[in-house]
């Protein structure tokens, strides 16, 4: 009888201890807003356990548009602590699925810098608007084109903590920059033929020049697209230079963990 009851104590001890902190509840709401005259369709992820304020992550998506592996990284931030909208680059949700439809989509922001920018702030707006959301702590993460889209931003003096690029290219729609005002962290696959030597010291060069508080990592082995578990697939169906790295996006997460961390500490 001793021994049962000790065992019930034991368990009942163990539960309350567990009543502090509630598993998180990841919920993710479409979210329908505009741009001017342009409708644009993204999602919003948070914890809906959680009840404060907290930080948010602009999430990037790649040149497909929003797919089922950005809305996946929203999960992965909100898992984290934080509230996560998935941004509509393209207006309307619109998505490619092959690299000639991907192409045009891409090129239509990237060589019109006041629409890249003005998406990017109206994502920025509705994000910041959240409920959940402490709006004087905002940053980006993007994608392959959503990283550049981000890098730009950056460079364009978005007010944002933090950007951390996965995987982007390094060309650049907006002038050198006189100052950076958010914290950069670029994840950059070493092996990635798509990004040459000559721009990756062209974006140093711009970083030290402007004075901003930035770190560049490049991991041996990894191509273009290492986050995307789909990459492996899509580049030996469509002949590019895109691959799935489990490990590299596993160190290159916990760069990005650790980076958005310090970053919104208060």
């Amino acid at each position: 009888m001793k021994q049962l009851l000790i065992a019930i104590a034991t368990v009942t001890l163990a539960a309350c201890a567990g009543m502090g902190s509630k598993p998180p509840v990841i919920k993710e709401d479409p979210v329908t807003y505009r741009d001017g005259a342009t409708m644009l369709k993204g999602f919003v992820v948070y914890d809906e356990a959680r009840q404060d304020r907290r930080p948010g992550v602009l999430v990037v998506h790649e040149w497909w548009g929003i797919t089922p592996h950005v809305r996946s990284e929203a999960r992965k931030f909100a898992a984290q602590g934080y509230t996560a909208f998935v941004v509509d680059m393209y207006g309307d949700g619109q998505t490619a699925d092959n690299p000639k439809d991907a192409g045009k989509l891409a090129g239509s922001v990237m060589k019109n810098p006041p629409v890249m920018q003005s998406r990017f702030y109206a994502a920025r707006a509705e994000l910041a608007r959240h409920r959940t959301v402490d709006a004087s702590r905002i940053g980006a993460a993007g994608y392959c084109f959503g990283g550049t889209v981000a890098l730009n931003m950056a460079r364009a003096g978005a007010d944002l903590a933090g950007v951390a690029a996965f995987h982007a290219g390094l060309g650049t729609n907006t002038p050198a920059p006189k100052q950076v005002k958010p914290r950069v962290l670029v994840l950059n696959g070493a092996a990635d033929p798509l990004v040459k030597p000559d721009q990756i010291e062209a974006f140093k060069k711009d970083m030290d020049a402007a004075n901003a508080d930035y770190r560049f990592i490049n991991y041996p082995g990894a191509v273009h697209a290492y986050t995307n578990p789909e990459a492996t697939e899509l580049g030996k169906k469509f002949n590019m230079p895109v691959a799935y790295n489990a490990e590299v996006d596993r160190q290159a997460k916990a760069e990005a963990a650790k980076f958005f961390a310090d970053v919104f500490r208060k």
